[in-house]
Order: C-alpha cells, then structure tokens, then sequence
C-alpha cells in the first residue's frame, strides 16, 4: 500500500508564506496537492509529472511552487503571500510510478487568518 505522509500545516497570517511537505512510500509518476475549503468541493492546485511538466490552478499561480525530489520521494509546496480564501485541509495526492494508480495523504489544515 502506498503511503503519502503530510506536514507543515498550521495558522499564518494574511500575506505570509508557509511551506508544505509530502513523504511517499514509493516513487511516484506524478505528485501534487489537493485542497477543500469548508463547505467546498476538493480541487486540485498542482500536479507535477516525473517527465518535469507541472500544472497549477490559476488563482495559485506566482504565489504556489512545487518541488520534488525523486531520489529522496518527496515534494514540498510553497506557498507565498498567502490569502484567508487559502485557508483549507490541504491533501498531497499523486500517482505511483508502478501502476499509475491514485493515492492520498491524511490532509494538513492550512488556516490564513489575522
């Protein structure tokens, strides 16, 4: 069973910066986040592929960047001058490079608030 481990959520004020960490159990052909705000649907903020190509969700763009490290199976998000529409559980979700099947972490609470 593949593993996607979180860490680095917590309170941030308004235009602060906060950053996100995902370990995977096993090497993944594509990695990302996902978040819901309260009383919203899931979405998807960014996706980054083994191959380099990565997508980003249009209201995180310039302020989200992801990084991954594919000996060390990690992924860290970024996250600069933060906004209280942020505030969600972020989810680090992705691909295993084996079966391309989808998996999902536990979730971290990202909360943007003065």
């Amino acid at each position: 069973q593949v593993q996607l481990v979180e860490s680095g959520g917590g309170l941030v004020q308004p235009g602060r910066s906060l950053r996100l960490s995902c370990a995977a159990s096993t090497s993944m052909y594509s990695i990302g986040w996902s978040r819901q705000a309260p009383g919203k649907q899931r979405e998807l903020i960014v996706r980054k592929f083994r191959g380099g190509s990565t997508l980003y969700k249009d209201d995180v763009k310039g302020r989200y960047t992801i990084t991954t490290d594919n000996t060390k199976k990690t992924a860290t998000l970024s996250m600069d001058n933060l906004k209280p529409d942020d505030t969600a559980v972020y989810y680090c979700n992705g691909q295993d490079l084996k079966d391309r099947e989808e998996y999902w972490g536990q979730g971290t609470q990202v909360t943007v608030s003065s």
